[in-house]
């Protein structure tokens, strides 16, 4: 059965936010959509969960299928982009330079996910 999942990219300054679990690759914050939520809806509840930031406006990028993952990929901006931290099963939170993504250790989907952002920019 196809997951579906709202990805968030918190871009600032030539920078985009990456998260982490423990003992896992780093990702992109996001999460699964719940029953009867929207994925704008799950976009910015992750976002908030992972980070703390508050979402002032999102804009829906893409929508990607990766294996059994469909991503709806958003482009977040946020109020207070400076209190980025990691929050419950988030260990880690980094901003890393656009061109840092082929050297983090990362998932194929994620890579792509950052590519094509950067393609439109």
């Amino acid at each position: 059965m196809m997951k579906i999942r709202a990805t968030v990219i918190c871009e600032h300054e030539g920078h985009i936010l990456f998260v982490r679990k423990a003992r896992s690759k780093w990702a992109l914050p996001g999460g699964k959509v719940e029953q009867y939520e929207r994925p704008v809806g799950a976009a910015e509840r992750e976002l908030e969960e992972e980070t703390g930031l508050n979402v002032d406006g999102l804009l829906y990028l893409q929508e990607l299928k990766a294996r059994d993952t469909l991503h709806h990929v958003f482009e977040a901006s946020v109020v207070n982009i400076a209190d980025a931290r990691p929050c419950n099963e988030i260990v880690d939170c980094q901003w890393h330079a656009y061109g840092a993504v082929d050297e983090l250790d990362t998932t194929d989907a994620t890579r792509h996910i950052v590519k094509s952002f950067l393609r439109r920019l």
